[in-house]
């Protein structure tokens, strides 16, 4: 099982609404940074209501004992922090800074794919390559030991509504 984050060189050409739960003394730092929410307590008050209109939650371990019981509401959504993910750290503003310039979390799913986007239509081809680059080569970085023989198969690059484009694997690395 193969997951990771990787910071997009280009971006993903999406925006990404941020949530910052932390402490009164990190706020302004976030907004700073470019969170669209800061706050604490009003916000999982918000939250336990249903109020869910966020792409990804950061905060800081302090605050976790608080978000535990809104696991239920927060996990089937892929919105729960994760030290993992980088979303549970102690610089929040820097969390923020990087989430808002095209930091994205991706996992190999059952049958050994991964799906993820790596831009937009509208980018160029040299921003689409250099993120493609970057995606690649962190999947690479991160190949388990255990994995012998070809880790690469195929690469296909495609819009959501569109054929796939194969990719040449050796010509990424």
């Amino acid at each position: 099982m193969v997951r990771g984050v990787v910071s997009l060189p280009n971006g993903t050409g999406k925006v990404t609404r941020v949530l910052a739960l932390c402490t009164p003394d990190q706020e302004a730092a976030a907004t700073e940074a470019g969170a669209d929410y800061v706050g604490l307590d009003e916000y999982i008050n918000k939250i336990k209501g249903g109020w869910t209109d966020v792409d990804v939650i950061i905060t800081m371990p302090s605050c976790m004992g608080k978000l535990g019981p809104l696991g239920r509401v927060l996990g089937p959504r892929g919105l729960m922090p994760n030290p993992k993910s980088g979303t549970v750290t102690m610089d929040v503003a820097k969390a923020v800074k990087e989430v808002k310039q095209g930091k994205i979390d991706f996992k190999v799913d059952k049958a050994g794919i991964v799906h993820t986007s790596i831009g937009k239509v509208t980018f160029t081809a040299d921003q689409i390559y250099g993120n493609a680059k970057e995606f690649i080569q962190t999947i690479i970085k991160l190949k388990p030991a255990a994995a012998k023989g070809t880790y690469i198969k195929s690469i296909f690059i495609s819009s959501t509504m569109s054929a796939g484009i194969k990719v040449d694997p050796k010509s990424c690395e």
